[in-house]
């Protein structure tokens, strides 16, 4: 999901896939331990969906400051 797609989206939503991503990140970092077959990129990925993630969600924490609500 790219940072546009995002911005359409309630807070609501972006926080359960905020949350979605940690656990897989979590997920992928157990894999690795226990020695299985994890894909190197998967953990890049996840760690820059996250930080698009973030990014948007504070933009709107911005935003909704800025218009006092």
């Amino acid at each position: 999901m790219n940072a546009k797609e995002m911005r359409g989206k309630a807070a609501k939503e972006l926080n359960e896939k905020l949350l979605k991503l940690r656990r897989e990140q979590f997920s992928l970092r157990m894999q690795r331990v226990m020695g299985q077959a994890v894909k190197p990129n998967d953990f890049g990925r996840v760690r820059k969906d996250i930080a698009r993630l973030k990014t948007v969600l504070a933009e709107q924490a911005a935003a909704a400051k800025a218009t006092g609500k």
